[in-house]
């Protein structure tokens, strides 16, 4: 991630300074520090009857080739619920309805500084899995079988997913629907 230099407001030339507690960047022009923030995604761990989960075969950087949760990032405008969906459909072919909140991480990313990541359970869906977007492929694990998980945020999830399955003794599937939404 290239640093920041100049001021997003009226493109002065940044410095640090210690202000509000911390060295920031800050625009001796505006008199305002630059706050630097996490980039918000999302990421869904989508599973069927059988306890299989639905992975995107990524096919662009980072982690190109590399297996991941289907997600990305939320746009203006955007629930991180709305945003999750979109992804869904763009990488899956699936349309899904969220079934609860498995938490959230954040991931220290090279190319985008760290990324505040929301994941999701979605148990309910329709459709045909079809690689889209940025996907090279889309295929459904079972959890003996998981090939290596990108990034460490979606395997944070799938475990959080997996321990809450055991558990529950399987239970969590008892209002699995997989008819049309």
């Amino acid at each position: 991630m290239r640093p920041k230099t100049h001021c997003y407001y009226c493109g002065n030339r940044l410095t640090r300074k210690y202000v509000e507690g911390g060295n920031r960047l800050f625009c001796e022009t505006c008199r305002t520090p630059i706050y630097e923030n996490p980039i918000p995604a999302t990421c869904l761990v989508v599973v069927d009857a059988e306890k299989g989960v639905v992975l995107v075969k990524r096919d662009v950087a980072p982690k190109k080739g590399y297996w991941c949760l289907p997600g990305g990032f939320i746009e203006l405008g955007e629930s991180p619920e709305q945003g999750a969906l979109r992804e869904l459909r763009e990488e899956t072919g699936l349309n899904g309805r969220i079934d609860k909140l498995l938490g959230v991480t954040a991931d220290k990313s090279g190319q985008y500084g760290n990324v505040l990541m929301v994941g999701y359970l979605v148990k309910r869906f329709s459709g045909s899995l079809t690689p889209g977007d940025d996907a090279a492929d889309v295929a459904n694990f079972q959890p003996e079988k998981l090939p290596e998980i990108a990034f460490s945020s979606h395997r944070h999830f799938l475990e959080v997913y997996y321990a809450s399955v055991s558990k529950q003794g399987g239970d969590l599937f008892a209002d699995t629907v997989l008819s049309d939404l």
